[in-house]
């Protein structure tokens, strides 16, 4: 990783870069809109690009954002956040999101218990807890399992999980947004202090578009 931190360079296959500004590094666009910040630069962040500021860089707030905020310009109408889920979607996202890593796969266990009679985590709609978890079980077996050490098993070793995560992955838009080889790059090359030779793993071949039966 360079010494300035992660970069936005397109160099990389699959990588977009700033095609709005073309700024190197994702500090860049919050100097941009404050130009005396000092404080830590985080990942995701929604920017207004007509007034040049960063309008939020908390995920779950962007998520609730993007679910009713431009259905007018979209025309997509499905709701993650409707009142018979919101208190559910809370208490499930604690779980994905909050658990330490002691209670990682005491987690994944329950998911997999809770799957067994529902096609996702909150039923057969999905929610805002399905569209985060999609991120988990897209990542956890090549970056987490060997870079994070959570390797008591993978979740393809869990039917349900396992099912949830192609079902997951097989929604509309989803597939577009994985970058599994950038993503392996970048925790196994850019973490020197886990990684130190900046070994890049092989790792098992992950076939999500296989018929997941949800």
């Amino acid at each position: 990783m360079p010494a300035d931190g992660r970069t936005l360079a397109s160099g990389f296959p699959g990588a977009t870069g700033d095609g709005l500004h073309g700024l190197p590094f994702p500090r860049d666009p919050s100097t941009r809109a404050a130009p005396r910040m000092s404080g830590r630069v985080t990942v995701p962040v929604l920017g207004d690009s007509a007034r040049g500021t960063i309008v939020s860089n908390e995920r779950a707030k962007i998520i609730r954002m993007f679910n009713a905020a431009f259905d007018g310009s979209t025309g997509n109408l499905e709701d993650c956040f409707s009142e018979p889920l919101c208190a559910k979607n809370d208490e499930r996202n604690t779980l994905v999101h909050d658990a330490a890593v002691l209670q990682v796969f005491a987690a994944l266990d329950l998911l997999e218990l809770r799957l067994s009679d529902r096609r996702l985590s909150m039923g057969d709609t999905p929610a805002k807890a399905d569209r985060r978890l999609s991120c988990t079980l897209v990542r956890f077996d090549p970056v987490c399992h060997l870079h994070f050490k959570c390797n008591r098993r993978r979740i393809i070793d869990d039917p349900n999980l396992w099912a949830c995560a192609r079902a997951l992955y097989r929604r509309p838009g989803m597939a577009e947004t994985v970058r599994l080889v950038q993503t392996v790059r970048h925790h196994h090359g850019g973490h020197e202090n886990r990684n130190p030779h900046r070994i890049i793993p092989i790792n098992p071949a992950l076939d999500f578009t296989a018929p997941h039966g949800r």
